[in-house]
């Protein structure tokens, strides 16, 4: 499975793909739209795990460009902030499939990934 992590502050990206990588993924980090975007041109990945509230660019941005150029990638969105806490961002993003606080332990992030990678590997 290959997982996107799109996420600014690098000591988090850091602790998620350590733990994705002890469970088998393979991990790419990307800190801004920009560089999710370009990695999205080349590599196919199945899960994206995406801070809400990106310093550099919109992580809706990053959602809409994977559902088009990645149809069968998911995301997990991950925020501090309590924007969607309403779940709407389930009707804004098809490909949205999760919705966790940032503080989420690494071992349960890495629970999810795998859950919907293996989804999309069906």
């Amino acid at each position: 499975m290959k997982v996107l992590i799109v996420q600014g502050d690098s000591d988090l990206a850091g602790a998620w793909s350590c733990q994705l990588r002890s469970n088998g993924a393979e991990v790419i980090v990307a800190d801004s739209q920009e560089s999710a975007t370009r990695l999205l041109h080349d590599a196919a990945v199945d899960v994206i795990v995406l801070d809400l509230m990106l310093t550099e660019g919109s992580a809706l941005a990053v959602a809409d460009f994977a559902s088009y150029r990645r149809p069968g990638c998911r995301v997990v969105f991950v925020t501090d902030s309590p924007v969607f806490s309403d779940g709407s961002i389930f009707r804004h993003c098809a490909n949205a499939c999760a919705f966790l606080p940032t503080a989420t332990a690494p071992a349960d992030l890495a629970a999810m990934v795998e859950h919907y990678g293996a989804r999309c590997a069906v």
